[in-house]
């Protein structure tokens, strides 16, 4: 009876231990995760829908969305659709700096190069400061070039000569590659004149087509601002909304560049670079760091690496890939120019129902 009690007793004790979490150092059990709450995606899509036709804007647009997985949402304003031209303005950026990359990726370029080695007409000379800007920090737009030509804008204006001109046009304004971040579109004519003198073409135009061959993005698009012989490669597009998500899908899914090339294409590049000119900042009031060729939108401007990344335009189109949320995103619209502050508002305004939309699984 005594040993009987004794082994009741034990059991019990053990028992005690086991639901009250002791017995020396046992692991915790791992908690149990709640089951996801269901979602009703027809009720979040006639949401976002009611949402986009009631936000405030000051002209038409179509927003494009599309999770990672494929399941897609579209809604049109006004005169606005997924096939509509629109003015690319600086949504050019990340196309422009992917073309380039890919020549990085077959080794025709490589980001360490600097502009003076790969122009033989280099009209600066070997000991200037800017003669050591790189492929990098031109696409990063921190390689000390702050003043764009007026030849940038003018049609008849030849791409090569336009481009020694705005390097010219720096020469005496004591920068250091590297040292500062100033947001205009030289930065990219330098680093496409390197990508034609590299791969032996013709002319911009000859790099693009090669790229729309080679991925079949963009099949409707055209560089051609202000002028198909001098496109502003930072600015100087024409795209439809379907085309650009395509685009974005392409990246997203890493069939447009290497991982480790896209790794450091969506890393921060401007490092510790003082910032002179951003429409971040400027424009939006957030100091956004900036990768290869767009924006890593993190609130502080030292992130190494963000969640979000965009290229918004000066006429308010909005492409971005969400990686926390895991969906694209393309806003296409042409409103005035420097209404890029308008696009972003329709952004932030419709980003609860987006998420919401990406964040169900029905």
């Amino acid at each position: 009876m005594q040993i009987q009690r004794k082994i009741i007793s034990t059991v019990m004790m053990s028992m005690c231990l086991a639901a009250c979490g002791g017995g020396g150092s046992a692991p915790p059990a791992t908690p149990t995760q709640p089951p996801q709450a269901s979602c009703d995606l027809s009720a979040l899509e006639q949401s976002l829908r009611q949402q986009a036709s009631a936000v405030k804007t000051d002209t038409d647009f179509t927003l494009l969305l599309e999770r990672f997985d494929g399941r897609a949402f579209s809604y049109s304003r006004g005169a606005s659709s997924a096939v509509t031209a629109y003015e690319s303005a600086s949504t050019s950026k990340w196309v422009s700096a992917v073309i380039i990359l890919r020549l990085v990726d077959t080794g025709v370029l490589k980001l360490s190069d600097t502009a003076a080695s790969r122009l033989t007409d280099w009209p600066l000379s070997a000991s200037h400061p800017l003669s050591q800007m790189t492929l990098q920090q031109l696409l990063s737009f921190t390689s000390g070039l702050t003043e764009e030509p007026l030849c940038l804008n003018l049609p008849s204006a030849d791409f090569a000569q336009c481009v020694r001109q705005g390097v010219s046009n720096n020469s005496a304004n004591g920068r250091q590659p590297g040292a500062v971040f100033d947001y205009n579109g030289l930065h990219l004519q330098v680093a496409g004149l390197m990508a034609i003198r590299a791969a032996g073409a013709a002319d911009w135009q000859d790099l693009f087509r090669n790229f729309v061959q080679q991925t079949g993005l963009f099949s409707t698009a055209r560089y051609d601002l202000p002028s198909t012989g001098n496109p502003r490669l930072a600015g100087g597009m024409h795209w439809t909304a379907q085309e650009y998500l395509d685009f974005l899908r392409a990246l997203q899914q890493g069939k447009l560049l290497s991982a480790a090339l896209q790794q450091q294409m969506l890393a921060n590049q401007r490092g510790t670079a003082t910032v002179l000119n951003s429409p971040a900042v400027s424009g939006f009031g957030t100091d956004w760091p900036y990768g290869l060729g767009h924006w890593l939108e993190c609130s502080n401007g030292q992130c190494a690496s963000a969640q979000r990344h965009s290229s918004p335009g000066a006429y308010g189109a909005y492409p971005l890939i969400d990686y926390q949320h895991s969906y694209l995103a393309m806003l296409a619209r042409e409103g005035a120019l420097g209404s890029f502050v308008e696009g972003k508002a329709v952004i932030d305004a419709l980003t609860p129902a987006i998420q919401a939309w990406a964040g169900c699984k029905p």
